[in-house]
């Protein structure tokens, strides 16, 4: 049996509880994948991407109805070890990747050089869209887990001073037509590195160009600070999570909608 077989086989039956089932649930929670969608999987190189790209494919092997694929990787001006490394991870995996060259770090490195990460962002996203439209595309999926939509909400009340978590799904306001899903948003990072280590895989961690990767960010901080209160409370991340879809309106002071402001104070008499 080929490697990628195997490696198949493994997340299906060894993961099926701690990764595969959960994959298919927020699929089907969410509304993530409909009849005839063709959806462009989005692939960095690392790990998180190069998993969903597996699960994305059992699920049009294996799923009730019929959707398209196509695997894009953008390259924002990675080093040329990661690209190779990127494609010889597709080939391991028999994910058929194409592969865009963009002018994200360039221009980013320029115009941003003291907060390069919004612009970053932002930049490749927009790549993303656009090479999705090039391809008959109507979604793109990324590969964000319920560790980054639990790290969001955080860094969302730390920094920002609201309470805001990462979608599910979202319509994308520049692109007509296009929306973004995320699949692995019931799988825990913890669950990922279990099965990457499973599998002896190994995946590019950070290939930026501009910037000190990681343990430098408010992301990391933030991660770091929740695995600290999860040796007293393990169920702290899980109720960070289910916070999000169990807001209780009578105790908020406040909230926004769109751009309309809305206050207790509007129902109180």
């Amino acid at each position: 049996m080929e490697r990628y077989r195997k490696i198949e086989k493994n997340l299906i039956k060894k993961f099926r509880k701690t990764i595969w089932t959960k994959f298919v649930h927020a699929v089907k929670d969410y509304k993530l994948i409909e009849e005839n969608d063709k959806i462009a999987v989005c692939i960095s190189g690392g790990k998180d991407s190069m998993l969903l790209a597996k699960c994305m494919q059992e699920l049009q092997r294996h799923g009730q109805f019929k959707f398209e694929l196509e695997f894009i990787t953008m390259d924002p001006g990675y080093h040329q070890d990661n690209i190779k490394e990127i494609e010889e991870n597709a080939k391991l995996l028999n994910i058929p990747i194409k592969i865009f060259k963009t002018d994200v770090f360039e221009v980013v490195s320029k115009y941003a050089k003291k907060e390069p990460c919004y612009l970053c962002a932002r930049m490749r996203r927009g790549h993303l869209y656009n090479k999705a439209k090039e391809l008959g595309c109507n979604k793109i999926a990324l590969a964000h887990h319920m560790d980054d939509a639990i790290e969001t909400i955080m860094m969302n009340i730390f920094y920002n001073g609201r309470f805001g978590t990462m979608m599910p799904k979202l319509k994308s306001t520049n692109y007509e037509g296009m929306q973004l899903i995320r699949p692995l948003y019931y799988v825990n990072e913890e669950d990922i590195i279990a099965f990457v280590k499973a599998n002896d895989l190994y995946f590019m961690d950070c290939g930026c160009m501009i910037t000190v990767c990681a343990s430098s960010s408010k992301r990391f901080e933030t991660k770091e600070l929740i695995a600290e209160l999860k040796k007293n409370n393990p169920d702290i991340g899980k109720n960070i999570f289910k916070s999000s879809s169990n807001v209780v309106m009578d105790t908020i002071i406040g909230y926004k909608k769109g751009n309309t402001y809305y206050s207790f104070l509007d129902d109180f008499e």
